[in-house]
């Protein structure tokens, strides 16, 4: 693993510099995919970029992408090596000038996520987990916070651009807001999840796609995070693909915020 790992860190930092420097230097114009979630060239050239260097060294290789392939199918049921890629998770802050987005490239073979690489631009960091191998912020191995207080607890999470479940999360975010120390609400999963890696925030909770926490998610188990979901999963879904209401905090968090969670939507009428 260890060429492939150095691949996407390498693709990784090139798509960085591609969309910094069209925010620095270019214009950044924006459209919105059905009229509601936001795209910029910045995504669409960085997802190009990424896709020619994969499609360049792995011929043989899937390519789940946000930008350019978001259906490419049922990864569990995928024989070939996948990469799942979001070319700029944080992409509103991104076109508002805010620092806090990312690449995300995670690579998955014989249906296991072996290798995710998370890397702001904008802060120079560099996020890896390799399966098995730990997790590291700019070549240092770290790990999750050791909180084991709610009351103490630092808690992010997100909401989608489509609003029909609005009440329930604003009733999640009551209850945690009650609960817990404080919420943060940043605007890109991946680095959100890396941060929940590294104990800047001890834990984190939205419904996503596949490809905003596929490598931001290896990167926290392998920082001894626990990972999973605080509804329920349907029978035979794998887990690690699964992207409704996931959950990923350190252990001594972990229990007790799906507990409150699970309450939470269990008070809440359908």
């Amino acid at each position: 693993m260890t060429d492939l790992r150095s691949f996407a860190i390498n693709l990784a930092r090139e798509a960085g510099q591609l969309i910094v420097h069209y925010r620095n230097i270019e214009s950044v114009k924006r459209e919105f995919k059905d009229g509601l979630e936001m795209v910029t060239n910045a995504d669409l050239e960085a997802d190009q970029l990424i896709r020619k260097g994969i499609a360049k060294t792995f011929p043989d290789h899937l390519l789940l992408s946000e930008e350019s392939s978001p259906d490419l199918g049922n990864l569990e049921t995928l024989d070939a090596p996948v990469w799942i890629v979001d070319p700029i998770d944080g992409t509103v802050n991104y076109a508002h000038g805010h620092n806090h987005s990312a690449v995300s490239i995670a690579y998955s073979q014989d249906k296991q996520i072996r290798i995710g690489v998370v890397f702001n631009p904008f802060t120079n960091e560099m996020w890896v987990g390799e399966k098995g191998n730990g997790a590291f912020l700019n070549g240092e191995s770290i790990r999750v916070a050791e909180e084991k207080e709610l009351s103490r607890a630092i808690i992010a999470t997100g909401f989608p651009y489509e609003k029909s479940e609005l009440n329930i999360m604003i009733r999640r975010i009551e209850v945690v807001l009650k609960t817990c120390a404080d919420i943060r609400r940043n605007g890109s999963a991946a680095l959100d999840i890396c941060w929940v890696a590294c104990g800047r925030l001890d834990g984190y909770y939205e419904s996503l796609s596949v490809w905003d926490f596929a490598a931001a998610r290896l990167i926290a188990l392998e920082a001894g995070a626990e990972c999973g979901h605080f509804g329920l999963v349907p029978d035979g879904a794998d887990p690690q693909f699964y992207d409704r209401n996931l959950l990923i905090a350190n252990p001594a968090i972990y229990p007790k915020l799906l507990a409150l969670l699970r309450d939470t939507d269990s008070q809440i009428d359908p």
